[in-house]
């Protein structure tokens, strides 16, 4: 069976003072906490072993989720007595045989995981990275220079495009092995080994609904889109 990590560990700072009495995947979107549709959509796409690592107020995920079985899944818990960062828990399950999800416990996506871990698969890397376009705009003039400081071209106000992880991923066993037990080990951090080709590393672009609910703002945001797209974010009763 497909494990799936759900980091849910972090203490949400940027989300305060909601999250100094509960955790970020616990705030409700809608009629229910964030990773509860994460799991509901983990479910329907038959992956029903998880671990989520838990830290910062754990025990009121634990006390809410319980094993997981109201939803037909199986939740194991991973309490991180220090910081391990975004990529260092997975060092705490049991190294796994086949390819598995990692995925942040607080995101509002339609992203169909099975179809991810399928594109992993087809394409032999040993990690893959779902990413998501995103623009941000410059409210300021900016100007393009040639080599004596002369103007070469101007643009008023432009947006910049990236494709930006979207905090969900698919680990190979590679992935795991070095992975240092017990200790930090942050995204930017994998990402080093990817550059110095440590890993093979692919992206999986996606186009459909995504949001960080990690600023007030962000949240205020899924709200309103769970609200008027609530039939594609959330699989119906089995």
């Amino acid at each position: 069976m497909t494990p799936v990590m759900i980091q849910a560990g972090g203490q949400g700072t940027r989300l305060r003072p909601f999250t100094t009495v509960l955790p970020k995947p616990l705030m409700p979107i809608g009629d229910m906490p964030v990773i509860e549709i994460v799991i509901r959509q983990l479910k329907s796409r038959g992956l029903e072993r998880l671990y989520i690592s838990v830290s910062h107020l754990g025990h009121l995920l634990q006390a809410v989720l319980g094993d997981g079985s109201k939803w037909g899944v199986d939740i194991k818990y991973l309490f991180e007595d220090k910081p391990l960062g975004t990529v260092g828990p997975v060092r705490c399950i049991p190294r796994p045989e086949v390819p598995f999800l990692v995925m942040n416990g607080d995101l509002l996506t339609s992203i169909d995981y099975a179809d991810l871990y399928q594109h992993h698969l087809r394409s032999g890397a040993q990690l893959t990275v779902g990413v998501y376009e995103c623009t941000v705009p410059v409210s300021l003039g900016v100007f393009e220079l040639g080599p004596d400081n002369n103007i070469t071209g101007f643009r008023e106000k432009p947006s910049l495009h990236y494709w930006a992880s979207m905090g969900v991923y698919v680990f190979s066993p590679e992935v795991w092995d070095i992975v240092p037990p017990n200790e930090y080990f942050g995204f930017d951090m994998l990402m080093e080994e990817v550059v110095r080709g440590a890993l093979g590393a692919r992206v999986y672009r996606f186009e459909g609904i995504w949001l960080d609910i990690g600023r007030p703002e962000d949240y205020e945001r899924a709200s309103e889109v769970f609200a008027q797209s609530r039939d594609e974010l959330l699989p119906p009763p089995a």
